[in-house]
């Protein structure tokens, strides 16, 4: 027999056990990458998590013969309805066994949860902020997972969601890169020479994270407005800016985080960030001093880097902030010593971005894909 229940989320065994339940999943399995235990109990904590302040969650476990089978959090992310006019609920943390019945009790939970608050999609995944990742992973399961930047999950996953009667929303594609064939046309450089020479952009860069924060507002800013035309996009509140700037401060090298100026003002970025997949393999999901000195020297010894925030302000595309800042994803690959770019999850909804990637020798490689379902 199997029963979902509610988790207290002031109960901190509940709340161990579910964050715990997909160490059991993942057992074994080389790609998976660990996200860090205090991450996820942030999410579940009303009290630190911005989220909070705007939106609401909640978290149910599903157990079989009294053993917890799957998991899977439930929400509604307000401020997105009021932008785009919809009335969708989100689902995000779901793990379950390779069953479906569980998989679906566990969704229709979720529905009566979202009935009650007047709510007729579901969507999902759909982490509580950007840098949670976006959706279930249907392609390039033979590869690791990109840090704690996307999600992983065994490739019967898909199936659950298709027969629980959910059909795709969108797609978030990830695009490698080699090094040697990162192949950036002339044309592109010339105009970013241009640019710069006439000082119509400037690049914004940094040796310290003291210098980072003094601009991180400004960044947050930029983040926030560059998006504006993507399916994901809602806008964010100060906290939430503040919330993700301080969490990328601690772990970015600031030689990786350049910003593009017009007349001192920043309309444009580009978050690189060195993968640290095997130092955060070996923590385990905990952060101990003996794990964080682990993951400064994979920050020297990695070859790979990822870019996780890419993006120029619509009012400045195509008039040089563009090719500038694909001159600097350049030399971000190629001025610091690594091999291997990954472009992580671009939504399929940035048409030019996906056709500027292809065409600097980038070939899709993972594919997350957001699931839908009327309810």
């Amino acid at each position: 027999m199997i029963t979902v229940e509610k988790i207290d989320v002031r109960d901190r065994k509940q709340v161990n056990e579910f964050i715990m339940f997909h160490y059991g999943i993942y057992k074994n399995t080389p790609q998976w990458v660990p996200p860090f235990i205090s991450d996820i109990k942030t999410m579940m904590n009303p009290d630190k998590h911005p989220f909070y302040e705007h939106s609401v969650a909640d978290f149910f476990v599903a157990r079989k013969n009294g053993e917890m089978v799957g998991r899977i959090a439930a929400m509604e992310l307000i401020p997105y309805n009021q932008y785009h006019e919809t009335r969708d609920a989100a689902f995000y943390l779901f793990e379950s066994v390779d069953d479906q019945e569980v998989a679906n009790a566990l969704f229709e939970r979720s529905y009566e949860w979202a009935h009650a608050r007047k709510l007729n999609r579901m969507i999902g995944p759909k982490g509580f902020s950007p840098f949670d990742g976006y959706g279930v992973l249907v392609e390039g399961f033979e590869h690791r997972q990109m840090m704690i930047m996307m999600n992983y999950n065994h490739a019967y996953y898909k199936t659950l969601l298709e027969n629980a009667g959910f059909e795709k929303k969108v797609d978030f594609v990830s695009c490698y890169l080699y090094k040697d064939n990162f192949t950036l046309p002339e044309k592109a450089r010339e105009i970013a020479r241009r640019v710069v020479e006439r000082g119509t952009f400037e690049v914004r860069n940094f040796e310290k994270r003291s210098e980072l924060k003094k601009w991180a507002w400004r960044i947050g800013q930029t983040y926030n407005k560059a998006f504006v035309n993507n399916w994901e996009y809602y806008p964010f509140t100060e906290r939430e800016v503040q919330f993700q700037l301080d969490a990328i401060i601690m772990v970015a090298d600031p030689r990786l985080i350049k910003i593009i100026l017009h007349n001192g003002e920043a309309v444009g970025f580009l978050f690189g960030f060195s993968d640290i997949s095997a130092a955060l393999q070996r923590a385990g999901g905990r952060l101990t001093p003996w794990g964080i000195a682990d993951m400064m020297l994979e920050l020297k010894r990695t070859k790979w880097v990822s870019g996780n925030g890419v993006g120029v302000l619509p009012e400045f595309q195509g008039r040089g902030g563009t090719a500038l800042m694909y001159t600097e994803l350049e030399k971000t690959v190629k001025d610091y010593g690594f091999q291997h770019l990954e472009m992580t999850q671009v939504a399929e909804t940035a048409i030019q971005m996906r056709r500027d990637l292809i065409n600097l020798g980038g070939v899709p490689y993972k594919n997350h894909r957001v699931f839908q379902r009327n309810i």
